[in-house]
């Protein structure tokens, strides 16, 4: 026989909203994986961002194989620039399960795929986060209508941990 006990969860009154998180896919066809192994691969997979005129900061989310199991805008700034905080790149990858992620901007204006001081910063500041979360950061690039796509990790290799 069941008794009806009240539960713990039944008698608890909080005094601050209450938030269930979900991962919400757009459009439910199945889906091939598309697999990121090198830069252009990463690069057709996000040339779109080449026509766009302003700013977008974008993370690619990763299965174990390298595949693109996501993909999330985390910044749509402005011609020049856009905010991009740790907590909010990792936010949807942490959702998606993601083992990696590939982050990627782009320069809408053109003059240049070379990354400022402050993106060389922001990617240095992604890796520190990611390697406390356990999500490896694959790669930065950036695109530019332009120019080919820049991978700071080819560029830059001393950004990444050993």
């Amino acid at each position: 026989m069941r008794t009806n006990k009240p539960t713990l969860k039944s008698n608890l009154k909080y005094r601050v909203p209450r938030f269930k998180l979900a991962l919400v896919a757009e459009g439910g066809k199945a889906r091939t994986l598309t697999a990121v192994r090198t830069p252009e691969d990463a690069a057709a997979f996000l040339g779109p961002l080449k026509h766009a005129s302003e700013e977008h900061f974008v993370t690619l989310h990763l299965n174990t194989r390298h595949e693109v199991i996501g993909v999330h805008e985390v910044s749509h700034g402005t011609i020049s620039s856009s905010l991009v905080h740790p907590r909010e790149v990792f936010k949807a990858a942490i959702l998606s399960n993601a083992y990696a992620i590939l982050v990627c901007h782009n320069h809408p204006s053109g003059s240049s795929v070379f990354p400022s001081k402050e993106d060389l910063e922001t990617t240095r500041q992604l890796i520190r986060a990611g390697e406390l979360l356990g999500i490896s950061i694959v790669d930065h690039l950036i695109i530019s209508p332009t120019h080919e796509a820049y991978s700071l990790r080819e560029s830059h290799p001393d950004i990444w941990p050993i």
